[in-house]
């Protein structure tokens, strides 16, 4: 009888042993080789187990960020970067997750303020000082020769013609751009996708918050969000000052992702979120409520006009229904978060935290005029 050769990788009886090529099967072969009195009930289902073919080991696939808690898969934002390959894994007690981001929402939000009131009598102070050089750098550039076509020189020109919340958006739109162009290189993607999208189930928490922020995947979302930001920059800078609107924005956008970590929570529909739609939403609400009369129009129809007070209203009702029906294309509750945190610092926030930050600076104050005092010796 010929015999034909097997694999050795565990498909026939053994590594050792074939199968005939027209007679015995593998369990016929096993009962002629093994011996009389082994073959026992037990032992012929070991040996069946092993002469057939081994059954694949079941996998555990952890959640993945567009899995409802139906388990059914929901149709993808195009304004997220595609997170099929990033595993997330929310907690088993879903509200715990929530203290961390609760403190640090609340923590760096002082921090912003406070700083910004630094911030700002940094800036009184130097005022003076910054007047005078100014008078001695334009002695200078009287008596300096001149270079025609100076690229530098243009450069200053176009920064000196800008508004002053022009010039204070300028940085927030570059650093925009920046991790934009960040999320263009596929080695950074793991990276970006923990560090600048906010979500509730992912390990990283609180830097997110932040950071997502001034992150954009799409180049659509980030030119609206940029175009809505450049054009309510003068108004809101003129309303708040530059130092108070940075807190402003940077406390909002925190803000806004811990309303939208909370809504995550408690509606289980877990998934990453990116932009800084929800900061830009503060800015829109202030200036709203603070000029409810003022005329706005939508950048592709200049004809079609509308009041500030309006808009907002429609705004909002937009998002609620979008919270509600759980559209996925905008974060609704990020909108929501940013919009009526606007609104409440317009009209108690200012008082109650900017118009109290005198302490904070007198203490700052004593710290800078106060030197070391001389003698060391007391009376």
């Amino acid at each position: 009888m010929a015999w034909r050769g097997w694999s050795q990788r565990g498909w026939g009886c053994g590594q050792a042993w074939a199968a005939p090529v027209g007679g015995r099967g593998c369990e016929e072969l096993t009962a002629a080789l093994a011996p009389p009195r082994l073959l026992g009930r037990r032992f012929n289902f070991v040996i069946q187990q092993k002469c057939g073919f081994r059954k694949a080991p079941k996998k555990v696939e952890p959640r993945r960020s567009d899995t409802g808690t139906s388990g059914k898969a929901h149709k993808r934002s195009a304004l997220i970067p595609p997170v099929e390959e990033t595993a997330f894994y929310p907690s088993p007690y879903p509200i715990r997750t929530l203290i961390k981001p609760l403190f640090f929402t609340v923590g760096f939000t002082g921090c912003a303020f406070g700083s910004a009131a630094i911030w700002q009598y940094e800036s009184l102070k130097s005022r003076v000082q910054s007047y005078f050089d100014g008078i001695k750098a334009d002695w200078l550039d009287s008596i300096r020769p001149q270079k025609k076509g100076d690229f530098r020189k243009e450069i200053n020109k176009w920064w000196n013609n800008l508004s002053d919340g022009q010039r204070t958006v300028t940085g927030i739109i570059a650093a925009n751009v920046l991790v934009f162009c960040l999320w263009r290189v596929p080695s950074l993607n793991r990276t970006m996708t923990r560090y600048f999208t906010s979500n509730p189930a992912s390990k990283v928490l609180c830097s997110p918050m932040l950071l997502s922020t001034f992150s954009h995947f799409s180049l659509i979302h980030m030119a609206a969000n940029m175009y809505v930001l450049w054009s309510f920059s003068s108004s809101i800078v003129n309303l708040l000052g530059q130092e108070q609107f940075m807190a402003v924005y940077l406390s909002a956008g925190v803000i806004s992702n811990f309303v939208s970590y909370v809504c995550k929570v408690a509606t289980g529909r877990y998934g990453p979120s990116l932009g800084a739609s929800g900061a830009i939403m503060t800015v829109l609400a202030a200036v709203c409520t603070k000029m409810p009369e003022g005329r706005l129009a939508i950048i592709f129809l200049p004809i079609l006009t509308f009041t500030a007070g309006n808009a907002l209203k429609a705004i909002i009702a937009m998002d609620t229904a979008g919270l509600i029906l759980g559209w996925k294309v905008f974060d609704h509750a990020a909108h929501l978060g940013g919009a009526l945190f606007g609104i409440w610092y317009v009209t108690y926030g200012h008082e109650l935290i900017w118009k109290n930050r005198e302490p904070l600076v007198k203490i700052w104050h004593e710290i800078r005029t106060d030197g070391p005092k001389k003698g060391g010796g007391s009376k």
